[in-house]
């Protein structure tokens, strides 16, 4: 879901990339709370996943590309405040060295999908924790599945309400409101399932190293181990 450049004004990239600043600078200070020496290796594995994953997109409207976003993924395995940190490395090593999403709308690309995407993919993830972790088999899966399709409709739906405040395109609010969700919804399933088999390999094997496991039953039993 990158944007390139002229997709909204100037005065709109600008705010974007106001919130986008004070959004990361915000997560570069918490996630020292969220790594430790077994984390971060870790938190580097993700980001190259992602960035590898990005790689794959098409077009979906002038300017506008749709690919796996990987918020959810990165907010469940490392934390919410490192994912935003990799996706904002990935995104912005794209835009200088690829050309994939323009370098002034780095600001709201950074704001959908590493702030948007992250922050809601993580808050489905902790609202269904104790209800889905409860069970098994498959409450994790199912849970990094929702997390992943909903972190992407709401980054999609981030970028229509730029769209609204300054797009600069000749397509209707209505019209581009209408494909983005339903684009993203096909892609969200599809990022529900690559983020549910990833979490779930990693659960199985290290799930002391899963961020949203720390505390659970499952993590104290594998440090334990």
């Amino acid at each position: 879901m990158h944007m390139s450049d002229g997709i909204v004004n100037a005065p709109t990239s600008l705010i974007f990339g106001v919130v986008a600043i004070g959004a990361v600078a915000v997560a570069a200070v918490k996630a020292r709370s969220e790594l430790d020496e077994r984390t971060v290796p870790l938190a580097g594995l993700v980001a190259a996943f992602i960035f590898a994953a990005q790689m794959i997109n098409f077009p979906i409207l002038p300017g506008v590309s749709g690919h796996l976003l990987g918020g959810a993924l990165a907010a469940i395995l490392v934390g919410p405040y490192t994912g935003v940190l990799c996706l904002t490395i990935v995104l912005v090593v794209q835009a200088l060295l690829f050309a994939d999403g323009g370098v002034t709308a780095l600001g709201t690309n950074i704001t959908n999908m590493a702030v948007v995407g992250v922050a809601v993919g993580y808050g489905v993830a902790v609202a269904l924790r104790r209800v889905l972790l409860s069970r098994r088999p498959g409450g994790l899966g199912v849970l990094a599945f929702l997390a992943g399709l909903v972190g992407t409709v709401a980054a999609a739906m981030a970028f229509v309400l730029e769209y609204a405040i300054g797009g600069a395109g000749s397509g209707s609010l209505g019209a581009v409101a209408g494909y983005m969700f339903g684009t993203h919804a096909l892609i969200g399933i599809g990022e529900g399932v690559i983020t549910a088999a990833t979490v779930l390999a990693v659960a199985q094997a290290r799930p002391d190293l899963v961020y949203l496991l720390r505390g659970t039953e499952q993590a104290r039993k594998q440090v334990a181990a």
